[in-house]
């Protein structure tokens, strides 16, 4: 996707051969154009199959989620990194780690939000070790969901998430997938996998 690239060279900053900051457009300030053209993008590449509901996790995953939702007419569900006096019981719930934030966090979502008659896209802002997507693939099943893929806005391909996620039959679509971080400069994949 030809205008998150251009995004990501532009304002993303590269912090070491790992770690992509992009906090200026979609993980603390939000560009709105953009999410608008991801969810429509998500919507292309998935528009041949049902979707009742859009999984996602917080924080920086909802924005690309609502959008998509708001294109294919589809609630948004997310799953709560805390739990609130108002999310306490009647939950399914999954522990993830998080490869930027270096901690593991129990994530978990209201039963009355997912069951068995939902087809589930998983959405998520970045994919690298694919541990938010394994939490989430772990609670669509307990509420015993069909998960039709998952969309991502950026994948690390230098990191194994992707690929694991692949060989376990899981339809992955990355909009930019980043080859390297080396030497401060972001190197795309020549061609994006489906």
């Amino acid at each position: 996707m030809k205008l998150l690239h251009d995004k990501i060279k532009q304002e993303g900053k590269v912090l070491s051969s790992s770690v992509l900051k992009v906090d200026s457009f979609l993980n603390h300030q939000i560009d709105p154009q953009l999410m608008k053209e991801i969810g429509h993008e998500f919507a292309n590449r998935f528009s041949d199959d049902v979707i009742t509901k859009v999984l996602t996790i917080e924080s920086s995953g909802i924005a690309p989620s609502v959008f998509l939702g708001l294109e294919i007419g589809a609630p948004v569900v997310f799953a709560r990194k805390r739990k609130s006096l108002t999310l306490s019981d009647n939950l399914y719930s999954s522990k993830v780690h998080s490869f930027t934030k270096n901690e593991t966090n129990e994530i978990s979502v209201s039963c009355n939000f997912l069951n068995k008659d939902d087809s589930i896209l998983i959405v998520d802002d970045f994919l690298a070790n694919g541990e938010a997507v394994k939490g989430l693939l772990d609670i669509a099943a307990q509420a015993g969901a069909n998960v039709v893929g998952v969309g991502i806005v950026i994948e690390k391909g230098f990191q194994d998430g992707g690929k694991l996620l692949r060989e376990q039959g899981v339809r992955v679509e990355s909009l930019a997938i980043v080859d390297s971080l080396e030497d401060g400069e972001v190197t795309f994949a020549t061609e994006d996998r489906a």
